[in-house]
């Protein structure tokens, strides 16, 4: 009996994958030893690529370090480059490979909406699928710059933003027409006609067409001025004047790029940042910018291609898109960037004129906020190795979890975990637990921070009972003193995970910050001294955890308050619900309606009125 040949990793196991492998262009898959994806690559050559992993140097530290982590690898085969690519992306922003360039924030940007579902069409901020019947403008860099759009665009064309059940209750103008923020349309101040005027004249204010409109208003004005409809003349001086206001705050703005993003690469330090400058209409609609995870990755083109194609995985590029690096393979680019588009995307490295200018000034822009951000992550590090000194713990915490209760005599409960590390707060980290057990005495805080964290080290367990992965918090903050702490403790050696340090903040004499004492389980409870930057830094994150725990508070009890016995009606939805309540006036009156009456109301059929008249019979 002979024994079985050595299991083949690294080089040796990649220079054997060459047997299979053909010229097609595809998409390779890089695991470790238990099967976790360390690296997603594309290929115009499967069989050439791969063999560049088989030459035994040349390699960069990362590269080499990422073969010999290799235990196999996986292989899919597409027609073509451009699906190769995509393919690469989904799999990247889906598997999160450790040696990978991952774009971490990857919210959706908010648009302006002009609704058309309506006679007199409502303006409002929108984010999310484009479901909603109008016409849409973005993306916007952010709530700010959405937000200052539309106060200049009230401003000068008196656009209602008012819901259309507001719209539709209101019996007299409210204070935005007396401020001259809108035209009224609600009670009558404006036709119809004339407000699909407005709405027109905005919509070319958006597309930025600015000038066109300001000479109408000025002909406008003067025929106005001539047939002695003085009050009318002055109103449309009034918005002549709010016009002028915003082009001359929007000077800055490039008049020669109508439609266009503005990526700038800056890489120091292990680090990179990426901001986006986003240009519509001949306008700036504000930028961001991103902290992408590079994985040990050293190349801009390689960081700037994964940004764009992950940043563009949800979202429909623009006509054009600057660059401040170009990308392994710019044809490539262009034409995946086209297809998402289902358009021409003009793709480049600007040398001079106006759009290099403006990839310098993103650059610029890049550099700074990378060089405040490394500033911040070392005052951060400083601060958790001086939290580990004064704790006695093993070293600076990666990850710190903050948990805090919220509840008004046990009613609405819920708790809150707020997570922070290096990089300050991961607010995508965070948590809210609604406090579920029928059991909790009401106001029993033991029995909620009992809940909670058994929900969340239980998931945990399940989830990653190896502890290999970065959700394991290396140190606990809990709100409260000795007794909370002992109870935690319980808590967590009854699943098996009391080796986690734990620190219990209570307030000191007076309840007062900066008399703070900190408890440990077996251990007397002490204090730091009222300057200590430590001590402010703990202050911060019970702060947080306690600002969230009370704002989903606030939400819940909010929504509580809002509910009806409709709710409970299956087959009534919002819209239904919506409709009921503004025929019948109140939930009780629905309740006493009769089934004849209850048909009378729109998307109220037989059925589902013998239902809602069952309900309140029962």
């Amino acid at each position: 009996m002979t024994d079985s040949a050595p299991k083949l990793i690294g080089q040796p196991l990649i220079a054997d994958y060459l047997k299979t492998l053909d010229g097609s262009p595809g998409v390779y898959r890089m695991l470790g030893e238990k099967g976790d994806v360390l690296y997603v690559g594309k290929a115009r050559n499967l069989k050439a690529r791969v063999s560049n992993y088989a030459r035994g140097q040349g390699h960069t530290a990362r590269i080499a370090r990422m073969i010999r982590e290799t235990h196999s690898m996986m292989f899919l085969s597409t027609r073509t480059e451009t699906e190769a690519l995509l393919l690469e992306q989904n799999l990247i922003k889906q598997l999160k490979p450790r040696y990978n360039v991952l774009l971490r924030d990857d919210k959706s940007f908010p648009n302006i909406l002009v609704a058309k579902s309506h006679p007199f069409p409502q303006i409002k901020k929108h984010r999310g699928a484009k479901s909603e019947k109008g016409d849409y403008y973005g993306p916007f860099a952010g709530a700010g710059a959405v937000n200052r759009t539309l106060n200049q665009l009230q401003r000068v064309f008196l656009l209602r933003n008012c819901t259309d059940a507001v719209f539709e209750s209101r019996t007299r103008p409210c204070l935005l027409y007396q401020i001259k923020r809108c035209s009224a349309p609600c009670v009558g101040k404006i036709s119809e006609r004339d407000y699909g005027e407005l709405v027109n004249d905005a919509e070319l204010f958006l597309k930025g067409r600015s000038t066109q409109i300001q000479a109408d208003l000025a002909a406008e004005m003067a025929a106005a001025s001539a047939a002695m409809e003085y009050e009318r003349a002055a109103a449309l001086r009034d918005r002549i004047k709010a016009l002028t206001a915003v082009q001359s705050v929007q000077a800055i703005n490039p008049r020669g790029i109508p439609e266009a993003d503005i990526v700038a690469l800056h890489m120091e330090g292990g680090q990179a940042c990426v901001q986006v400058f986003f240009i519509r209409g001949n306008q700036s609609w504000g930028n961001r910018d991103f902290y992408p995870r590079l994985g040990g990755v050293e190349s801009p083109d390689e960081v700037m291609q994964a940004f764009l194609m992950q940043f563009y995985d949800n979202k429909v590029p623009p006509r054009m898109v600057l660059l401040s690096h170009g990308v392994e393979d710019m044809d490539l680019m262009r034409e995946a960037l086209s297809e998402k588009a289902g358009r021409k995307v003009v793709l480049g490295v600007p040398q001079r004129g106006e759009k290099a200018e403006l990839v310098d000034n993103a650059l610029r822009n890049a550099r700074e906020s990378l060089a405040r951000r490394m500033s911040e992550s070392a005052t951060q590090l400083r601060l958790l190795e001086g939290l580990a000194d004064a704790f006695n713990l093993p070293g600076p915490p990666r990850r710190i979890e903050v948990y805090d209760n919220s509840h008004i005599m046990g009613t609405n409960a819920v708790g809150g975990m707020v997570v922070a590390g290096p990089e300050g707060w991961l607010k995508s980290q965070y948590r809210k637990f609604n406090i579920k057990g029928t059991e909790i005495t009401p106001g029993d805080d033991f029995g909620m921070m009992k809940e909670v964290l058994t929900r969340r080290f239980t998931r945990l367990l399940k989830e990653d009972p190896d502890r290999e992965s970065e959700a394991w918090p290396d140190l606990l903050l809990i709100d409260g003193g000795a007794g909370q702490v002992s109870a935690v403790h319980e808590i967590m050696a009854e699943l098996g995970v009391e080796d986690i340090p734990m620190i219990g903040v209570a307030k000191g004499q007076d309840r007062d910050h900066g008399k703070e004492e900190f408890y440990r389980f077996g251990q007397p409870p002490f204090a730091l001294r009222m300057n200590d930057p430590v001590l402010y830094f703990i202050q911060r994150l019970r702060d947080e955890a306690h600002r969230w725990a009370i704002g989903t508070h606030r939400a819940k009890r909010a929504k509580a308050v809002s509910a009806t016995p409709l709710d409970e009606i299956t087959g009534v939805g919002a819209a239904r619900k919506k409709a009921l309540l503004a025929h019948f006036g109140s939930a009780k009156a629905v309740s006493r309606a009769a089934v004849a009456d209850l048909m009378a109301v729109d998307g109220i059929n037989e059925g589902l009125a013998q239902k809602i008249y069952d309900h309140f019979r029962v």
